[in-house]
């Protein structure tokens, strides 16, 4: 029978390694950036934990809460997918060694039929009976002379079976920390689903409450003041395009559609059914169905990409002639940041709930020179 050569099994094992550690490093790479997310978050909730006193404040603490648990749930299903990759090395890695040692018993066995030819044991006697090879070297004064003539034989066998008992402790290991990311991954996702019931219950304090929903409102409005603020602020620092696309004012009618979805709250005046009081939504709402990806209407230049209450993150796109389009409600951080160049139906991130009463949806407004414009002018009948 044809013996697999030695060194070609050396050699596929250190490239499985080599393999191995490259898959290894781009998972740490993916681990680094959501541990810098979750710090980021955690920051964020810090600050946003001294506006718990606002009904706003309270919906943005639950609502980043509920983005770090699923940052926190990513990691462990990252660091999950990192240990089986692991173990998956590990595996073949012992079966590989086990294969090596079992090839190299035949040569073993050649040294043992010259200890035979000596008249000391039955060679497969004592191969059989000696479980430790260093102690069958040490107790036998032929076997030493033999192992100086065959000493790389014995010496690669004896390194070989302290590889696989380290790989087999290294498996157990890696057993262990499965479980230990199996644990943590379970406790974030009570927290979630925790997070979500006082979610819910605050929604339906503040539906089914008049004082509540009255306060609300009073918040609202105060954010949208700060909002105004905001794009005066950009307006006055001035933004161009490196390009000239159509002008968004020839556009009216034929911009697609951010998100696919239904409104679930129109634009301009809102009378609530209930307590009878007014509100003007400067933007409409939209539910997604199924695609949750917001994109852009039309090319512009990103001039706010940051998390702005009650809206979540925010994204502010500057279409040129102080047109501005809004995407609000966004969640997790934006694909695209403050000084990108973007086109029209470029991904910019995921549609969220945060600050809403009626769960994930896209915060969409159109404004023009210092007043919104009703957007199911500017966007394609469907």
């Amino acid at each position: 029978m044809c013996r697999p050569d030695p060194k070609l099994i050396i050699g596929v094992l250190m490239v499985c390694q080599m393999l191995g550690g490259q898959d290894v490093s781009d998972y740490q790479k993916q681990l680094d950036e959501i541990s810098s997310q979750i710090t980021q978050f955690k920051q964020m909730l810090n600050r946003e934990g001294r506006k718990e006193s606002t009904l706003l404040g309270q919906l943005d603490t639950i609502g980043l809460k509920k983005i770090l648990a699923r940052k926190e749930i990513e990691r462990y299903d990252l660091q999950q997918q990192q240990v089986r990759r692991q173990q998956r090395i590990t595996q073949q890695k012992i079966k590989d060694l086990q294969g090596k040692l079992s090839q190299s018993q035949d040569q073993i066995a050649d040294i043992l039929v010259n200890l035979y030819k000596f008249g000391r044991l039955h060679a497969y006697d004592l191969f059989l009976q000696v479980d430790d090879l260093a102690a069958l070297i040490s107790g036998h004064k032929n076997l030493i002379t033999l192992v100086r003539t065959q000493e790389e034989i014995l010496n690669d066998y004896l390194s070989t079976q302290k590889e696989l008992k380290e790989a087999e402790t290294g498996l157990l290991t890696q057993n262990d920390k499965i479980n230990e990311v199996l644990l943590g991954a379970r406790k974030e996702r009570d927290l979630l689903a925790d997070q979500e019931r006082q979610n819910r219950r605050l929604i339906d304090q503040i539906k089914q409450d008049k004082k509540l929903h009255s306060r609300r409102i009073t918040e609202l409005e105060d954010r949208h003041q700060q909002l105004q603020n905001l794009i005066r602020d950009i307006i006055a620092q001035g933004s161009s395009l490196p390009f000239a696309p159509i002008p968004l004012p020839d556009m009216q009618g034929r911009l697609d559609w951010p998100i696919t979805g239904r409104i679930i709250s129109p634009f301009g005046t809102i009378r609530h059914p209930i307590y009878k009081t007014q509100t003007f939504n400067n933007g409409i709402e939209i539910a997604p169905r199924t695609d949750t990806i917001i994109k852009a209407v039309h090319p512009a230049r990103v001039v706010y990409s940051d998390y702005f209450s009650p809206y979540g993150y925010l994204i502010i796109l500057d279409h040129g002639y102080k047109y501005f389009t809004l995407y609000g409600r966004c969640d997790d951080k934006p694909w695209v940041k403050t000084g990108d160049v973007v086109m029209a139906g470029q991904a910019l991130a995921k549609a969220g709930d945060i600050g809403s009463l009626e769960g994930k949806s896209l915060y969409f407004a159109i404004r023009a020179q210092d007043k919104f414009l009703d957007p199911l002018k500017w966007l394609k009948r469907r």
